[in-house]
């Protein structure tokens, strides 16, 4: 019991005449004593559980929640650079360049070449080649190959991209699986919605643990549509992902509030995740008010604690 609580039940006790009372009133003295100390003792207890009771996640929920948001992470990062690459194609697009055989966009690192198979200008393959590795976005660290099959122009409704992955590897984890984009058109709000889906999604870290993950996710492009700065991009996503954390526990997540994302940002501002997996209590991870920053809360039931979104995993964190 801290001091506070301590000495509010050590008030109650000195408020109380204790001096005994004439005999004919003894008996009744006795009942109301034996009352008065009951009381007593239930205050105290009342008020040391008060003052001792703390708010705790359990780290199984913690490690969870952890494991989502850093696949969240790694994910919209190939995201961030297959799109940065369809937007140089999409400048290109409007001259004869993209006819060649062979262009080099880029060529430090990465190195950026777009090629197309057919006789066609479409489809076309962007290779995003950052060799055995090159510091870039966000002070992130990429080597290896991400491969994209473009079918179409960017905005034009439709079009899909297709991407793989040939032994790449983000700040460290190596990023497997297909991702698929395809542009649905203009929806009421005369804003293009894509349809991302990923399949067979897996994170392996350095220990050789692995994280698994699929979704299925729309992403509605909200801002910066009609300028040349892509920096003022901003995208709402709605959806659910299936994934397995490095502790073998399989979940289910579903996006509640859209997510907020913006290509400014190094992680998604705002929106709600709820996590459901079987024999526990969902959790739900809240990104914020739309703060540019690297911080999310998780809650479980009536407890929360806040945690900070990094693109590293917490078992890679000194490597």
């Amino acid at each position: 019991m801290n001091r506070a609580c301590f000495l509010e039940n050590a008030n109650l006790h000195e408020n109380i005449d204790m001096r005994a009372p004439s005999d004919h009133l003894k008996s009744n003295y006795l009942r109301m004593k034996t009352k008065i100390f009951m009381m007593i003792a239930a205050l105290a207890i009342l008020s040391f559980s008060s003052c001792t009771k703390q708010s705790v996640i359990d780290q199984a929920s913690l490690d969870l929640a952890d494991d989502d948001a850093v696949s969240d992470a790694v994910f919209e990062d190939v995201f961030n650079s297959v799109d940065n690459a369809d937007i140089i194609l999409d400048n290109l697009g409007k001259g004869d360049a993209t006819k060649s055989d062979l262009l080099v966009v880029a060529d430090s690192c990465p190195l950026v070449t777009i090629t197309h198979v057919g006789d066609g200008v479409w489809p076309k393959t962007i290779t995003i080649d950052f060799g055995n590795g090159c510091s870039g976005l966000f002070d992130n660290t990429r080597s290896g190959k991400i491969i994209i099959v473009v079918t179409g122009p960017r905005r034009e409704t439709g079009s899909k991209k297709t991407v793989t992955f040939e032994n790449y590897f983000f700040n460290g984890i190596k990023v497997e699986g297909t991702k698929e984009f395809e542009n649905m058109g203009y929806n009421s709000n005369q804003n293009l919605v894509f349809s991302v889906k990923l399949m067979n999604g897996k994170l392996t870290l350095t220990d050789g643990k692995v994280i698994e993950r699929s979704f299925e996710h729309q992403k509605e492009w909200t801002a910066g549509q009609l300028t040349r700065n892509i920096w003022d991009d901003e995208f709402m996503i709605t959806g659910t992902a299936t994934g397995v954390n490095i502790n073998g526990v399989a979940y289910t997540n579903t996006i509640m509030t859209a997510l907020h994302w913006k290509r400014v940002c190094r992680f998604v501002v705002s929106g709600i995740v709820k996590i459901e997996r079987e024999g526990a209590e969902q959790i739900e991870i809240n990104y914020g008010d739309g703060e540019c920053d690297n911080k999310a809360v998780v809650t479980r039931g009536t407890e929360s604690k806040e945690i900070l979104l990094k693109f590293r995993h917490r078992n890679m964190m000194n490597n």
